[in-house]
């Protein structure tokens, strides 16, 4: 049952990073420009973000492993259209449409069959840690294997490798029991699903475009059909598209708590957002991605604008932090025997900190490879931790009449954490205006605070999850 749901879970993860060492080749092969590649990864981000909780929420309608097999099958699709696709529309429509929504499919079954599987909270923490490892796995392994294949064959392999191992996992998933969900299928709320698409979509895509006008002064005209909506000195228009997206959240919130109190089937429960446990650990959730792809992102650039390092070569730098998620993921049983969720979480956060200080402290420009590998080793043991942790917190704050809706909002502050943490890395870097390898100190202590932040969180987790937990559901 696992193999197939860690195989998805790294396909997934892989799918979000490969792309970005291929950009130029990619750009030249289909005849457009950089910029078409970069907005074909951008919405390949926003689709799968903003359609995970209409996604998650069809686990409950057409069953767990059904929506997983539907979700590789449009993913499996999109992937082979991608490596086909002669201009940019038919990889926009391929990558970014149909893997995005084949993600947003099989992405919430993955963690709602572990947690419907498996009772206890030690068992759960092995296997949420498998499939974490292997989203972390796939996360820091597809730019170094996105540049092989890239370098050595051609960047439309790296996609038809992802056919092969999706009808790999189709084959295996077969296999998996799906227990059957008690009480009556609700109907799908179609106006809940757009709302929620169209404010996380707003969000998200405001969050992106800080990187382009900064987050708080606009640093170029942003213009609409030729009309400069604001001018170069304003305010970002950051703060626009996030302002809608906000407000159309709330609407989102005022009708599913309308639609329940009327007795009808809303999106999502509006009390799953009264549980302090789940709430915290979803902050917990978001900040931990943002810390992981903003430092990859900083790293990365890092490696290859001052160190002149390769795709491959910066791949390979950051393999300390994949053996440090791989490590801690597998014995995430082990540690949940004999620690708490809220403990465990804590001690991601300070390791990782940790990590974080180790770099700015030995990392220079002209500084040995060996200098990386003590900080990258201890960011890559506490996210490998506190990720396995606060998903098993967050899952098991519900039973499993709430899994379908509570897996969708979870793996949505994942992606939400994800685009935040690169959006802010690259503003940050962008806008620094300090020579040499200062703006990455920078870019650093800023991840470096923003941890902090989620170390705070995880320090307000109550000490008996399970039982508030129980008393809140």
């Amino acid at each position: 049952m696992i193999l197939p749901l860690a195989l998805a879970q790294f396909i997934a993860s892989y799918a979000a990073t490969n792309m970005n060492v291929a950009i130029s080749t990619i750009a030249k092969d289909l005849g457009t420009t950089v910029i078409g590649v970069q907005t074909t990864i951008t919405l390949f981000t926003l689709t799968m973000a903003s359609l995970m909780i209409p996604g998650s929420k069809l686990t409950d309608i057409w069953g767990r492993k059904r929506c997983l097999l539907a979700g590789l099958g449009v993913y499996g699709i999109g992937a082979l259209l991608a490596a086909l696709a002669q201009g940019l529309g038919l990889m926009i429509f391929g990558y970014s449409l149909l893997e995005g929504i084949g993600s947003a499919l099989m992405i919430p079954p993955i963690y709602i069959l572990i947690t419907v599987a498996f009772a206890d909270v030690e068992s759960r923490a092995r296997y949420f840690g498998i499939v974490s490892g292997a989203g972390g796995l796939g996360a820091a392994a597809g730019p170094l294997i996105g540049g092989l294949i890239t370098s050595a064959i051609s960047w439309r392999v790296s996609f038809f490798v992802q056919v092969l191992v999706v009808a790999w996992i189709l084959m295996l998933a077969r296999r998996i029991a799906d227990p059957l969900r008690q009480g009556p299928r609700p109907r799908f709320d179609l106006v809940g699903a757009v709302l929620s698409a169209a404010g996380l979509f707003f969000v998200v895509f405001g969050i992106l475009q800080s990187g382009t006008y900064g987050w708080f002064v606009a640093r170029k005209d942003f213009s609409i059909a030729g009309t400069v909506v604001l001018p170069k000195g304003g305010v970002s228009p950051v703060w626009l598209f996030v302002a809608i997206g906000a407000l159309i959240l709330v609407w989102f919130l005022l009708h599913i708590r309308s639609r329940e109190r009327a007795g009808k089937d809303p999106l999502v429960s509006i009390r799953l957002f009264r549980n302090r446990i789940s709430n915290l650990g979803l902050a917990t959730q978001t900040i931990q991605w943002l810390t992981l792809q903003g430092s990859f992102f900083v790293l990365s650039v890092f490696l290859q604008q001052v160190r002149g390092f390769n795709a491959i070569q910066t791949g390979l730098m950051l393999t300390p932090a994949t053996i440090g998620i791989l490590a801690s993921s597998a014995a995430a049983q082990r540690l949940a025997e004999r620690h708490s969720q809220r403990t465990l979480i804590r001690t991601g956060f300070v390791t990782t900190t940790v990590g974080m200080a180790l770099l700015l402290a030995l990392v220079r420009d002209t500084s040995g490879v060996f200098s990386f590998v003590p900080g990258l080793l201890l960011m890559g043991l506490g996210v490998g931790t506190m990720l396995t942790a606060s998903v098993n917190l967050v899952q098991s704050s519900f039973p499993e009449a709430d899994q379908g809706d509570i897996s969708g909002i979870s793996r949505g502050a994942s992606n939400l954490g994800s685009s935040l943490g690169t959006a802010l890395a690259g503003s940050v870097l962008v806008a620094a205006s300090f020579p040499g390898g200062r703006p990455f100190a920078l870019a650093l202590v800023t991840l470096g605070v923003i941890a902090l932040i989620g170390l705070v969180a995880a320090v307000l987790i109550p000490r008996e999850p399970a039982r508030e937990a129980a008393r809140t559901t």
